[in-house]
């Protein structure tokens, strides 16, 4: 039944997506090392993901290989949006999104915002991982069928970021409870994919 599954959504996205071709930062250095820093915390995710998701399903599941480029809103000023990682289990499915940023993150003045304080102790406030994925959880949930549960959630993969208990629990340094509470959580509720 995975198998199927896993087919039928891999067809889904493949007509919706393409694979994320990075494209060169052109203004300096600041950029070239940020996207270098990026780039760095998504490949350390991606090896967590896999290794969470072999300890929790065995072979059962698909982990997309790298970023992913979703078309999702044609013929409008942002067509696209990149999904970091995306993860089909047979409990859920699950959009990642991945920050590499060091310091302490804290809850923003609103739900769409962190606040990430650096060794210095100067504050920045910045998007949430969550609101980022919001319109791709959304453009992924409206294409699939309903009972397939799609979650969103942001992964910090710094060693040197402190989060907040006081964020949203899908705010996480690592993924692998965090997957074994959502899978526990499904298999009480007898909901299979």
């Amino acid at each position: 039944m995975l198998t199927y599954i896993l087919v039928a959504s891999g067809c889904a996205l493949a007509w919706r997506a393409l694979p994320r071709q990075r494209k060169p930062e052109s203004s300096g250095l600041p950029a070239k090392r940020n996207q270098k820093c990026g780039d760095e915390g998504e490949a350390r995710v991606q090896a967590e993901l896999r290794s969470a998701l072999q300890w929790l399903c065995g072979d059962n599941f698909y982990l997309h290989p790298g970023a992913l480029l979703l078309n999702h809103a044609p013929g409008s000023e942002f067509p696209t949006a990149e999904l970091d990682h995306l993860a089909i289990t047979p409990f859920g499915i699950f959009v990642i999104e991945t920050k590499n940023w060091a310091g302490s993150i804290l809850p923003g003045p609103d739900a769409q915002t962190v606040v990430r304080v650096g060794a210095d102790g100067q504050r920045e406030t910045r998007r949430s991982p969550l609101r980022q994925n919001r319109s791709k959880v959304g453009f992924l949930r409206g294409i699939l069928p309903g009972i397939w549960p799609v979650e969103g959630l942001g992964v910090f993969a710094n060693d040197r970021c402190e989060i907040s208990a006081a964020l949203p629990a899908n705010l996480i340094r690592r993924a692998d409870q965090w997957l074994r509470a959502r899978q526990a959580q499904y298999d009480t509720k007898g909901i299979f994919l």
